[in-house]
Parts: C-alpha cells; structure tokens; sequence
C-alpha cells in the first residue's frame, strides 16, 4: 500500500458507500439501473440492450445473499478459487450463477468448467484448448468473451487488437466455447478522452470482426466499463457493463491494486 495512487485513494472518503441491508442493494441497483438509462437516452439507445453484471469480487458471502434477495441472479468474479468457493457454499440458490471476468491460468481451467456460466477473458488458445477439454468431460457449453487489451498497458492482460483477427478465426474448433463477442478495461485514467478511446477501439474491432466472421462465432457483445466508466462505455456501445462497486460499496483498496501503473501505452488506431 505504498504507491502513491493507494495512499492517495485511502485518504479520500469512498465514492460508493458499503450496502449492508437489501433495501441498500435495491436503492443502490435503482440508481445504477437510473445510470445506465440515462446513458442510453444520450444515444438514442434501448436500455434493454445493456445487461448489468453485478462484480462480487471480494464480496463476503452473506453481503452477496443480500444482493441475491435484492435481484442479484448472475455475478462476476475475478479469482477462479473464490469464485469457485462462493459458488460450492450458496449452491442452496441454484439460479444463482457467476461469470470469470478475470485472467484464467490453465490449471484453473477445470473448475470454470465445472460451474461457470460466461468467461469474460478469453485471450489464449491453450486456455481454449484446455477449457473445451474440460467442458467436453462435464457434458456442458459455456458462453465467452475474447479479451482485448486496449489500453496498451503491459500490466493488463488480453490480446493486442491486431491478433484478435486470427485468434477469433481457430476458435470454431472448440466446440464447447460459446463465443459471443469481446470484452476489455478500459486505462484507469481521469482523462475521460483516454478512456472513451479503449472502448471507441474495441466497437470499431468488432465492427470489422463482423465483416469476416467464421461461422458459430457471434460478435453480438461488447462487455466493457466499470463503476467509473460504465456511462462512456454505454455511450460507445457496451452491451454488457460489469459494476461491482456502485452497487457493494468502495472496495479496501482502489482499482489500481488490481491492475497497477504499466508502461507507457503502445497507440493502435482504429
């Protein structure tokens, strides 16, 4: 906790405050939901066509059956074992079901397909490989996202947006592997510029993915923005947002923790 951007985050009163009640997850739904039509009336959008991922990472269990008395049904997590957890100790709520938003190491690959719903991470053709192996032995499909790094940062995983051509285009071969479109984080920047630009890039890739698309591959989604940026993404054509705390409450450490300064950016233009 010694990086600047921590001690800086830890001396500013939270943005969102803890929810402790179901009325707060409802108030706090209410507000996102608020959010998010409000963003698609800017552009003219349905709000019907933004689904809302609540992120449950480090969330405790009981916090998260609030949300679940809430409305909460389907809930992102970034670490494969605490989701995997989480999922084992609430399996008395059987429509309760989770997405990996996270990074997935191969030998992690089995418990995803024992319970995931979505991986929203996709960036490997081993971890393909492995997740449709594993898949295939459960007897179950599960619905995915190729993740892209627009950013340029080195600290972020995902794929450079020149090989999401070729990557996308070996993926029919995994039969089990739903694919449904692309997801990315934004840079974590006040310059709201910088930001809109990742997500302006992984719209206009998708666009020319559709032009040239194999066949059982769907480019439908594009699931990026957090509690910061969600309104921008929207704006820019997100079909999926993922906000963990505008609905839990500030986290105890900032965003920066989990993805830390990189270098400088790499520039790919769309």
């Amino acid at each position: 906790m010694n990086d600047p951007q921590t001690k800086e985050w830890l001396a500013t009163p939270p943005r969102y405050p803890q929810a402790n009640t179901v009325e707060d997850f409802r108030r706090n739904l209410g507000v996102v939901k608020t959010r998010i039509a409000d963003a698609c009336r800017r552009v003219a959008r349905d709000p019907a066509t933004v689904r809302l991922l609540p992120v449950s990472k480090t969330v405790d269990e009981a916090r998260i059956r609030l949300s679940y008395a809430a409305g909460c049904r389907l809930l992102g997590e970034n670490k494969v074992q605490e989701a995997h957890r989480k999922w084992s100790t609430m399996a008395d709520l059987p429509d309760l079901h989770w997405s990996v938003i996270g990074h997935l190491q191969t030998n992690k690959a089995k418990l995803v397909a024992r319970f995931a719903t979505e991986f929203q991470a996709l960036d490997s053709l081993r971890v393909a490989e492995t997740l449709d192996r594993h898949l295939q032995a459960e007897g179950r499909s599960l619905d995915v996202f190729v993740q892209v790094n627009t950013s340029g940062e080195a600290s972020k995983y995902g794929l450079p947006p020149e090989d999401v051509q070729a990557f996308v285009h070996k993926l029919p071969t995994f039969s089990a592997l739903r694919v449904r479109g692309l997801m990315t984080l934004a840079l974590l920047a006040h310059d709201t510029l910088r930001v809109r630009a990742c997500f302006v890039l992984l719209r206009t890739l998708r666009d020319r993915l559709c032009q040239d698309i194999p066949a059982g591959i769907e480019m439908n989604e594009l699931s990026m923005g957090m509690s910061g940026d969600f309104e921008i993404a929207i704006e820019e054509g997100a079909t999926v947002v993922r906000v963990g705390q505008a609905i839990y409450g500030a986290r105890p450490l900032p965003d920066s923790h989990f993805w830390p300064a990189a270098s400088p950016s790499t520039e790919w233009k769309p």
